[in-house]
């Protein structure tokens, strides 16, 4: 098995770290955040993220998972570097690869014998060649080193499962050394018959934002049709299920909403029209699709002023949800966030439950009332929006929740309750492209 540094203890890195180490491998995370390197030393996670905490666990117990600061320590002693920083997205929608470029310079100054570089962040097509330029002007000119693009496929709420057991894995690379160095890494997935990928570098890493580009897309499609649906009276959970027993097409990303967000979506979609405009070529369906989630949520906002009269100035709003989708603490890019936004320039008194995010959220809106729970949400409340799709709000007891209230008006923005059980408890309410007409 292989020494292992991964540089960056982010959600990338800290899944793939562990997953690598759960392979056998001897692993070492390292960031410059001393504060979070002390965090996992003594088995804290900073996110929430099911499963993780078991992992990490696991393979420290087992030696195999350390935790560090001491960078140029670790590329020292690592056979195989992972590149795990963030790429946020820039001012002009194209992917900012500062810390890339200075990952890249630390590692070219620091590698003495061959080393294998791969890359786990997402990055614009084209960087593999970056960090290969930058590190060979820093490396001493008889070291030896490869790149390769390993791009991960992690949903959030289920990474764990998605890196110990993937639809595929991608190796993109010219070198039949690195080729034989990712098999032995990657080794227990072989076993498994995990489909693996072999392909040149600029091909893997248009893998990754060709296929996160297209599930947004998908998600902008359903969005709209249920749009159309609102307009003619059709269900869209009934259009979405007779699409998806196609297997062209697949019942997976058409569940209609407030739009798409993350730390993926919004931000690989820009970049992938960016890096397409630099070529001189125009992606007008992904331009589409991006546009379309940005005014998405415009569609839930009209229905909660249809509902209300569009009066909430002083008005209490419970938002139920606030990551951006169920089994995760992110916020980013939530349509939930946008949603406490407009409220409260309308000036509404808004109170917020998630079963996880509510310590993100509080970073940003440290004046917001924090429930403790949905009926401390609701209670005295006009109006509801369900923003985020955790199981807890499925089961919810309409008939309590409308005692709370001051006024029952529910906007169901993830089409998680039942219409039936809102109309026989006397709520106005809406959803996404199912209207009622019981």
């Amino acid at each position: 098995m292989k020494k292992i540094t991964v540089i960056g203890t982010g959600y990338v890195g800290l899944v793939s770290g562990s997953g690598l180490a759960d392979f056998g491998n001897y692993v070492t995370c390292v960031d410059m955040n001393g504060k979070r390197i002390k965090s996992l030393s003594s088995g804290h996670i900073p996110f929430f993220e099911p499963g993780l905490t078991e992992i990490v666990e696991r393979n420290m117990a087992a030696d195999r998972l350390y935790f560090s600061t001491d960078v140029i320590g670790a590329i020292l002693e690592a056979d195989v570097i992972f590149i795990a920083v963030w790429t946020p997205m820039d001012s002009d929608g194209s992917a900012d690869l500062s810390a890339i470029k200075d990952v890249s310079k630390t590692i070219g100054e620091n590698i003495k014998s061959y080393t294998l570089i791969a890359t786990k962040s997402t990055v614009p097509i084209g960087t593999g060649e970056i960090i290969n330029s930058i590190i060979s002007e820093h490396a001493p000119q008889s070291t030896i080193f490869d790149v390769v693009s390993n791009p991960e496929f992690l949903r959030e709420g289920s990474a764990v499962r998605d890196f110990l057991f993937p639809d595929r894995v991608i190796i993109g690379t010219d070198s039949d050394q690195a080729i034989e160095i990712m098999r032995e890494i990657y080794r227990p997935l072989f076993l498994n018959e995990t489909p693996f990928i072999f392909t040149d570098i600029p091909t893997a890493e248009t893998i990754k934002y060709a296929s996160n580009a297209f599930l947004a897309v998908k998600v902008s499609y359903i969005n709209e049709l249920a749009n159309l649906c609102d307009a003619t009276g059709a269900d869209i959970h009934v259009v979405a299920r007779a699409m998806g027993l196609d297997g062209r097409i697949s019942p997976k990303f058409l569940h209609p909403g407030p739009g798409f967000g993350g730390s993926c979506f919004p931000k690989d979609t820009r970049a992938l029209i960016h890096s397409a405009e630099t070529e001189g070529v125009e992606l007008k369906v992904v331009k589409a699709a991006a546009d379309a989630n940005e005014v998405q949520i415009d569609v839930i906002i009209k229905k909660l002023e249809q509902l209300t009269g569009n009066s909430l100035n002083d008005e209490r709003v419970a938002v139920l949800g606030l990551a951006f989708k169920a089994n995760t603490d992110d916020i980013r890019e939530s349509r939930a966030v946008v949603m406490v936004d407009y409220l409260l320039s309308r000036e509404a008194e808004v109170a917020v439950y998630d079963p996880a995010a509510m310590s993100n959220m509080k970073q940003l809106y440290p004046d917001l009332d924090y429930a403790e729970s949905v009926e401390s949400a609701v209670r005295g409340a006009s109006a509801v929006l369900v923003m985020t799709d955790w199981n807890e709000f499925r089961g919810m007891d309409l008939a309590h929740i409308g005692e709370l209230m001051d006024k029952k008006v529910i906007v169901d923005a993830k089409n998680l309750l039942s219409r039936e059980q809102l109309a026989e408890n006397g709520f106005a309410f809406e959803g996404v492209g199912r209207p009622y007409n019981g």
